[in-house]
């Protein structure tokens, strides 16, 4: 009769079961996990808030700044003859313009050579910027003279060209060729009396004032006579604006009236009209509207609950998401401003939908944009003794303050969840270790387990054997 039972001395599978108790063991890690994985969610949405409060702040502080409020366009009656645009601190009005010359860049050109590889002659080349037909001759200020030294491996027309523009004197030369030959034409890079220069030589063959050598390219209106002729003279721009005559080394008159720039373009008389730039304005208001919607779009789907999805936002039941959400909903309430023609934002056209939500109705927009004066104030008056009286975004750029600076609510919620999921990491550490040292002590004594049942195993084939001897030998 033999004795036997199920499984005994099999082998056990230690590291299946040691797999399923590790299971268990780790469930508080996986909690863990998905805590820390709601943790950088609301993280995330956290981030999305603040990049969408910071736009909104911008364009609060947009419409705070007086600039904005003085946004003007210049119009030319003829942008042919005349261009201009506007700064904030042009002021409104009609501009006569009678431009009766244009600035211009000196030019002058060489005697003709055979080509543009022909010798020229060597020494040195002395150019200095300044108006030297004046009496006395005026340097520009902070120009310095540039030597170019010539030498007789380099002197073709080509190379002196070449050398000429890489000394960085103010001028631009370039090599003209036509029926009768090339010649070295040098430039002014700039417009205006001051731009005006002067090149002196050092010829090598010991004759500065000669055409011949490198003195043919000698040009000093000091000079009795000079090889280089001179088709343009350097000249300033000379016009008369409402009757006052002004001159400009620049066809680019951007000084002579405070907040308006004159671009000159020919001879001839026209009018400028300056006025204020109702569309620059409206744009920075629709900025500020198209911010703050969408601020509250964020702010609501992250802090909602879908009853249609049943799903929820990452800050539902935040108290610090509701609570913003709830604070910039009621900033947008009430009076403000000190005007006496405009005191709540719907009297201008922005008016709050059933969601929240500013819809823009164009026409009294229009219409208040051309009270600017009275739209300021509604918008940025500022009254520190009486709160009621500051204007819109002014209230809007304060609270914003107060959410986004390093110690405001946003960062202090942020930081608060950065400590939870710090600590959460440190907790998943634990348990990790805390599982591992588990793992060691289950394979230990299911392993000696194993090896037990491997020993019984062994002694209950012994015995079987010695029943079935004994049976043998009674038979």
């Amino acid at each position: 009769m033999a004795i036997s039972s199920a499984g005994i001395g099999s082998g056990l599978d230690v590291q299946g079961i040691v797999n399923q108790l590790l299971n268990i063991e780790r469930a508080p890690i996986r909690q863990l996990q998905s805590e820390a994985g709601r943790l950088q969610t609301q993280l995330s949405a956290f981030g999305r808030v603040q990049s969408s409060l910071s736009t909104l702040r911008d364009a609060s502080t947009k419409l705070n700044q007086p600039d904005t409020w003085r946004a003007a366009k210049a119009t030319s009656a003829d942008t042919a003859l005349v261009g201009a645009t506007a700064t904030g601190a042009a002021q409104s009005g009609s501009y006569s313009i009678n431009v009766s010359r244009l600035a211009a860049a000196q030019t002058l050109s060489s005697t003709s050579f055979a080509n543009a590889n022909a010798t020229v002659g060597s020494g040195i080349l002395r150019i200095e910027l300044g108006d030297f037909d004046a009496q006395p001759p005026v340097p520009k200020a902070g120009a310095s003279m540039v030597e170019v030294v010539i030498d007789p491996s380099n002197s073709s027309l080509s190379s002196i060209r070449d050398q000429i523009n890489e000394a960085g004197a103010g001028v631009v030369a370039s090599v003209v060729n036509d029926v009768s030959g090339a010649r070295l034409v040098v430039r002014s890079t700039q417009t205006g009396l001051e731009n005006g220069f002067r090149m002196q030589v050092l010829d090598d063959d010991g004759n500065d004032t000669n055409a011949s050598g490198l003195s043919a390219l000698a040009f000093d209106p000091a000079a009795a006579t000079n090889p280089m002729s001179r088709p343009q003279p350097a000249q300033n721009a000379i016009a008369t604006i409402n009757g006052v005559q002004v001159e400009s080394a620049s066809n680019t008159m951007d000084k002579v009236v405070e907040g308006l720039s004159f671009q000159l373009r020919k001879v001839g008389t026209t009018e400028v009209q300056v006025e204020p730039d109702t569309e620059a304005l409206k744009k920075s208001v629709d900025d500020f509207v198209k911010a703050y919607n969408e601020s509250i779009k964020l702010l609501r789907e992250q802090t909602r609950f879908d009853p249609n999805t049943k799903q929820a936002g990452p800050l539902q039941g935040d108290r610090s998401g509701a609570a913003m959400l709830s604070q910039l909903r009621g900033l947008f309430t009430g009076t403000g401003g000190n005007s006496g023609v405009f005191s709540r934002l719907q009297e201008v056209g922005l008016e709050l939908d059933t969601d929240g939500i500013i819809k823009v109705n164009d026409t009294r927009l229009s219409a208040a944009l051309t009270q600017g004066p009275e739209l300021q104030k509604l918008f940025a008056n500022v009254d520190a003794t009486n709160p009621a009286n500051q204007g819109f975004a002014r209230r809007f750029e304060g609270w914003l303050k107060l959410s986004l600076d390093s110690d405001g609510t946003l960062d202090s919620r942020t930081q608060s969840l950065q400590a939870r999921v710090k600590n959460n990491e440190a907790a998943q550490e634990r348990l990790e270790d805390r599982v591992a040292r588990t793992e060691q002590r289950l394979l230990r004594q299911y392993n000696a387990l194993d090896t037990r049942i491997g020993q019984l195993s062994g002694l209950a084939s012994y015995v079987n054997q010695q029943f079935s001897v004994q049976n043998n030998n009674n038979r």
